[in-house]
């Protein structure tokens, strides 16, 4: 088997021996800078670990790992043209540089990319991948969505919330690791199984991001700690918050939202959550979806220390400090 920093090189080398068309430039170029900022690749990865898992054959899988980090790139370069974000990676966002209109017709491109990368699997299992992959592509559109309405929505519940990371992270996690199983060819139900994992794994790294947003340490979180209550994000905690407060602290939530001072706000909105024990509620539920994910790869009729890299994976994800 291979070590996941292997499979992350091979990844790479991959990724810098993709040559795309030179004209027109202003179209290409947006592309490969995109997908040369780097990035953890963790989803192409796994995707890879997973046919390691299956004793599949890398090289013919290096296509669907490609599919799956350029897909994730078109979602980040449109992300940030919604969100109006100036930096991505610590570098200038594609809009940014080149303009909105180039911005999105180049993640357009982008989406063809990857499903150009996907038609070089093995014909045999072409349509399963190409299944899979459109299920997950067609997902995480939901989920943005989804993201952007409850912006405007004032009677968010957490089931939907809930719905909403599963479509807009999770389904992207779980997806590259069912691609991972079917261009390995795998049962149908280590497929289903390997899914299950990975997508209560997003859930549940998702949920972390919430807890981390408020508790983390920023040096070691890698984000502005409190950035979701500065803009009042609708997370688990705060929806958390919203269904056990009484109405006058439901008053003084709101209240806050013409806070002009986001220090003050967020160390009043963070007392709240201590008061109501947010927190540990949170974590609570982060657990039980972790706990969902090991249970499903623990149903993978696989020798354990082939699953051992993948394991250690989920943990390592789910063990950034706060």
């Amino acid at each position: 088997m291979h070590s996941p920093s292997e499979l992350l090189k091979r990844i790479e080398q991959s990724i810098n021996e993709i040559r795309y068309p030179t004209y027109p430039a202003s179209l290409y170029e947006p592309i490969s800078y995109i997908m040369s900022l780097g990035g953890k690749r963790i989803r192409p990865t796994m995707l890879l670990m997973v046919v390691d898992l299956f004793n599949g054959d890398i090289a013919a899988a290096i296509p669907a790992a490609l599919a799956i980090e350029t897909f994730h790139n078109f979602t980040l370069v449109h992300d940030d043209i919604m969100d109006n974000a100036p930096l991505r990676r610590g570098q200038q966002t594609v809009h940014e540089r080149w303009g909105a209109n180039t911005a999105i017709l180049s993640g357009d491109v982008m989406m063809v990319e990857a499903n150009k990368h996907l038609t070089r699997v093995d014909v045999d299992i072409l349509k399963p991948a190409l299944d899979a992959f459109n299920a997950t592509a067609q997902g995480v559109c939901e989920g943005q969505q989804l993201d952007m309405e409850f912006e405007t929505r004032n009677d968010v519940r957490i089931p939907e919330y809930i719905d909403m990371i599963r479509l807009k992270t999770a389904v992207l996690l779980g997806g590259a690791m069912k691609l991972g199983a079917i261009v390995s060819k795998a049962s149908h139900e280590h497929a289903d199984l390997i899914y299950q994992f990975g997508e209560n794994l997003g859930i549940a790294f998702q949920l972390q991001d919430d807890i981390l947003d408020v508790y983390g340490d920023p040096l070691k979180f890698g984000k502005q700690v409190g950035g979701d209550i500065i803009s009042d994000k609708k997370t688990y905690l705060r929806l958390k918050l919203q269904e056990l407060a009484t109405d006058e602290t439901l008053t003084v939530l709101t209240q806050m939202s013409t806070d002009r001072d986001q220090s003050v706000k967020v160390t009043r909105v963070t007392s709240l959550y201590d008061q109501y024990s947010i927190r540990e509620q949170a974590e609570e539920m982060m657990k039980e979806y972790l706990d969902k994910a090991f249970k499903a790869i623990d149903k993978i009729d696989v020798d354990t220390v082939r699953k051992a890299e993948l394991i250690s994976i989920a943990h390592q994800l789910m063990n950034r400090e706060y």
